[in-house]
């Protein structure tokens, strides 16, 4: 997987998504609403620049744990920023108990990273 493609997209991603919360949704969601589609955009936008790190490292020196930080960084903004947008543009809640699984995911990708970053290939 290109990780650096991975980030620059989602990065892209989080800055589109950013625009349409706070020009087309600020008058259409509650406060509450909007600040957990904020968040998804947040969220999205850190880990869009972690796994343009995670793809730059990758190709310069293939480290142990990096394909898992990459995989587990992909996955969790996924399920937790995509659980926000979901939650928010729908209202259901269901979608919320889906957040905390792609913050596990980011947690272990972060540690996977830190691992990654202190091993040799």
């Amino acid at each position: 997987m290109n990780f650096t493609r991975v980030g620059a997209f989602s990065g892209f991603l989080a800055v589109l998504a950013g625009a349409f919360g706070a020009h087309a949704l600020r008058a259409q969601l509650s406060p509450e609403m909007l600040q957990a589609f904020e968040t998804g955009a947040r969220y999205q936008m850190f880990h869009a620049l972690a796994l343009l790190y995670v793809g730059m490292v990758a190709e310069r020196e293939p480290r142990p744990g990096l394909s898992a930080a990459g995989w587990l960084l992909s996955i969790g903004t996924l399920l937790f920023s995509g659980s926000l947008y979901a939650l928010s543009l729908s209202g259901v809640r269901l979608f919320g108990a889906v957040t905390p699984l792609g913050g596990v995911c980011f947690l272990v990708g972060w540690l996977a990273l830190a691992r990654a970053t202190f091993s040799r290939s």
